[in-house]
């Protein structure tokens, strides 16, 4: 059985700002095995790293992001609104809405992999899928990238544009026959929500190389995964996932 892998959801989210170079890194050095990113586009085509259509929850702008340009997206902190978080320091306010350039110039140098999630639920970006394989072919420096979504059209248009792309379907619910879905549609995995798999765990027997579950921290829902074997496991603290998983290699 091949070992789980433990990917930072949005970096480090459960102890830095999320979405940020500052997570980023932090996953890397814990030595996650990859890191899962959202991604939007900006008022004048660019494409930033941020969960939110709306800049308001995560930084002390305000307003969608596409309505905004991407010189005045950066005069926003990323950190400012994790002053409740019990490490904050002051130098967090400093952190700035990413790139997806920035994200994959800080990545290049390792061989962590990488999970683009295209926002694209609320707002149709023009040309979100083309402008985002190309920075990824250009800066990715020949890493594993998958690309998910809630959208289905959006994938399938990342398969249309590259035969090669690695694409992968979110899902909060169930579905019929997930099988069928992965073989038909060229799905390098689906993406399930910690309580969709847990919910129908049978359905995905047979399937658990090609799962991928998030988001999931709680002890119990981590070590059960762990000895599932699913593909990988999405989670706010990777940190404590790679202990868990370091544990039970220790006990084995």
């Amino acid at each position: 059985m091949t070992e789980t892998k433990i990917y930072g959801h949005r970096g480090c989210m459960g102890t830095l700002p999320e979405n940020t170079l500052l997570g980023f890194r932090q996953a890397i050095e814990l030595g996650a095995d990859g890191i899962e990113i959202d991604v939007h586009m900006t008022k004048d085509g660019e494409i930033v790293v941020i969960h939110d259509e709306i800049l308001d929850r995560t930084t002390n702008g305000s307003g969608y992001v596409k309505d905004h340009s991407l010189k005045e997206i950066k005069q926003f902190s990323a950190g400012m609104n994790y002053a409740h978080f019990p490490n904050y320091e002051a130098a967090w306010n400093l952190e700035r809405i990413p790139t997806l350039q920035e994200v994959l110039e800080l990545l290049a140098p390792y061989k962590i992999e990488l999970n683009i999630e295209l926002k694209t639920c609320r707002f149709k970006y023009e040309h979100l899928e083309e402008k985002v394989l190309s920075l990824v072919k250009e800066y990715g420096n020949g890493r594993k990238v998958i690309y998910s979504s809630f959208h289905l059209p959006t994938i399938l248009r990342i398969k249309q544009i590259d035969r090669n792309a690695e694409i992968a379907w979110l899902l909060d619910q169930q579905i019929s026959h997930p099988k069928d879905y992965l073989q038909s549609l060229e799905l390098e995995a689906l993406h399930l929500s910690r309580g969709t798999f847990f919910s129908e765990v049978f359905s995905y027997k047979d399937l658990l190389e090609k799962t991928r579950i998030w988001t999931v921290n709680d002890m119990d829902g981590l070590k059960q995964l762990l000895d599932l074997g699913v593909k990988t496991i999405i989670t706010d603290f990777p940190e404590k996932a790679l202990f868990y998983r370091s544990e039970r290699k220790t006990f084995a």
